[in-house]
């Protein structure tokens, strides 16, 4: 791997936080000071909206790291965080507001817009996936798992689906369209899925036929009060990637 690689390194309260770049799309890691052999790698996506940096993904990957022992990478969406937004999807996102404000449905746009958004991101996320497993202190055989919500999930849903490099993953509060669902049908690795039972804009039923696509034997629902704008934390599960991640051929736990 190139020195290149990493743009910037700060060290804080225990975790080495580095800025790398992989073609446009710009990205941290977040690692313990001393990693190692097989230590696992958890992707983690951010929100519609979000990026990278935003405060919960911060937390959740500092926590994955002084708790767990992990490294965690991140990566800005197309048009998202660092990245400009395009002019076609700048339409998607004013056509989507307005639609929310009239309180008409947002459903043909956002499975238009995630869908785009998807179709880039995917390929971004295998090069990066690519580049990491090219650091002596992550390597080719580790284990990955991938979270996040919303169009994070837009994004890692298909992803699972086409690279079998990672292993188990934390989806939920998507909104649901028919190539999500045909995505889900490929996905086979254990699974847990966040649904936001009290959504103006997610029925409960598209989220519940959702999880019965993904063909995985080991999966879990878990339903919280409320919609997607706000996940109760305590309603994740933080042992999942420990079990998942941290069995036969990886580190003990």
């Amino acid at each position: 791997m190139r020195t290149s690689f990493f743009t910037s390194e700060t060290i804080a309260d225990g975790v080495v936080e580095r800025d790398f770049q992989v073609g446009d799309a710009p990205g941290v890691l977040w690692s313990p000071a001393s990693v190692s052999p097989g230590t696992p790698l958890v992707l983690m996506g951010h929100g519609g909206g979000l990026n990278k940096r935003s405060p919960g993904l911060v937390g959740r990957a500092r926590d994955a790291v002084l708790r767990d022992g992990f490294i965690v990478a991140a990566i800005d969406a197309p048009g998202h965080g660092d990245r400009p937004r395009s002019a076609e999807d700048q339409h998607w996102v004013d056509t989507m507001l307005a639609e929310r404000a009239a309180g008409r449905s947002m459903a043909a746009t956002i499975a238009a817009y995630n869908g785009s958004l998807a179709e880039r991101a995917v390929p971004e996320w295998r090069a990066t996936i690519d580049a990491l497993q090219e650091l002596p202190e992550i390597g080719a055989e580790v284990p990955i798992g991938f979270s996040g919500m919303t169009l994070a999930s837009a994004i890692g849903i298909p992803l699972a689906a086409v690279d079998d490099r990672i292993t188990a993953a934390i989806f939920g509060g998507v909104f649901v369209y028919e190539a999500i669902t045909r995505a889900a049908r490929q996905v086979t690795i254990p699974i847990e899925f966040l649904l936001p039972w009290n959504d103006d804009e997610i029925d409960r039923e598209s989220g519940m036929a959702l999880f019965d696509a993904f063909a995985s034997q080991d999966k879990t629902l878990h339903a919280f009060p409320g919609s997607h704008f706000r996940v109760p934390i305590e309603r994740i599960d933080t042992r999942f990637f420990a079990r998942q991640l941290r069995r036969e051929g990886s580190i003990a736990a």
